[in-house]
C-alpha cells in the first residue's frame, strides 16, 4: 500500500461522510482509509458513512473503522492511527476537510521529489472568499531542495503561520498565478489538517508517541510531531492548495496546554 489516508473523528458524523466521500474521486488510488473514532455513536453504526464506504471499497479502496477508547487526547489518537498506518506514505486528513481529486496524487509527486519528512496543503475557509487580507500573505518559497529547518514556537519562522488563515493561501495562489500544474514549494511554521508524511521518517522522530508526557486535554499536537520531522529532514507546504475546510467548531475546546509551547518549554524559556 502506498498511502494510508488516516482520519480522528469525534461526533462529526456528516462531515465525516463529506470528508470520505471526497475521497472517492482522487485520481490517486493506491491508498486505504483507516478511520479513528472517538464519537458516542459509532460512526460505522451511521447509514450514509456505510454506504460512502462500500462506495470506496466498491472501487478497490479498503476502508476501516476502529474505535478508540478510553479518550487519552488527540495525540494518543493520531498515534493509535499511526500504528495501524499500512502505507509508505500517511496522509492525516481531519474529520472536516475536503479534498479536490487531484490532491493525494498532487501531495505524492511533491514528497517524492524531496527526501523530506512531510507535505502539508494549508486549509481553505471559503467563507474568506472576498476577505483579502495582504497583510497575511507573505510567502516564503523553497527554490532549491527542501532542508531541515529548526523552528520553536516565538522564534521568526514561527510568524509565517498567518499565511495560512482564513483564504490566505488561494489568494496568494491566484495572485500569482500557480497552478496545480505548477505547484510550488514553500517554507512552513506548520501544516494543520492536510498533511501527508513519510510514515518511516514519521515513526523514526517517535511520531506522536510524546501523548503520555501531555495532559489529557491538549491542542497543538500536529504541529510538534511536525517541528520534530522538521528539525531532521525538513518539511513544506504546497501552493495551490486543494484542500477545504467546512469550518465546523472545534471539538477540542479545552486549549490551555499547546504541546509544542508545553513540550519545549525550558528551551522556549532559555
Amino acid at each position: 500500500m502506498e498511502v494510508s489516508i488516516l482520519i480522528p473523528t469525534y461526533n462529526r458524523v456528516t462531515a465525516l461522510a463529506a470528508t470520505l466521500t471526497a475521497l472517492c474521486a482522487q485520481t490517486f488510488k493506491d491508498f486505504n482509509v483507516i478511520v479513528a473514532d472517538q464519537g458516542e455513536v459509532s460512526a460505522a453504526s451511521d447509514g450514509t458513512i456505510q454506504t460512502v464506504c462500500r462506495l470506496l471499497e466498491l472501487h478497490g479502496t479498503p476502508v476501516r473503522i476502529h474505535q478508540n477508547f478510553p479518550r487519552r487526547g488527540i495525540a494518543q489518537q493520531r498515534q493509535f492511527l499511526l500504528d495501524k498506518s499500512e502505507g509508505r506514505y500517511s496522509l492525516y486528513m481531519d474529520d472536516d476537510v475536503i479534498l479536490e481529486p487531484d490532491v493525494v496524487e498532487r501531495m505524492l509527486k511533491a514528497l517524492r521529489e524531496e527526501n523530506a519528512g512531510f507535505a502539508g496543503m494549508a486549509l481553505v475557509g471559503l467563507s474568506y472568499f472576498h476577505d483579502v487580507r495582504p497583510h497575511q500573505q507573505q510567502i516564503e518559497f523553497w527554490n532549491g531542495m527542501v532542508e531541515p529547518e529548526r523552528i520553536r514556537p516565538h522564534t521568526p519562522q514561527w510568524n509565517r503561520y498567518p499565511l495560512h488563515n482564513a483564504a490566505n493561501i488561494h489568494h496568494v495562489a491566484e495572485k500569482l498565478s500557480i497552478s496545480p500544474k505548477e505547484q510550488r514549494k514553500y517554507k512552513v511554521a506548520w501544516v494543520g489538517g492536510c498533511i501527508l508524511y513519510d510514515t518511516q521518517k514519521l515513526r523514526e522522530t517517535g511520531g506522536f508517541s510524546f501523548w503520555e508526557e501531555l495532559p489529557a486535554e491538549h491542542c497543538g499536537e500536529d504541529v510538534l510531531a511536525q517541528l520534530k520531522l522538521m528539525e531532521k529532514y525538513g518539511g513544506f507546504g504546497i501552493i495551490p492548495s486543494g484542500a477545504y475546510h467546512l469550518e465546523l467548531p472545534t471539538t477540542i475546546e479545552n486549549r490551555e496546554v499547546n504541546a509544542p509551547e508545553y513540550y519545549f518549554q525550558q528551551e522556549i524559556s532559555e
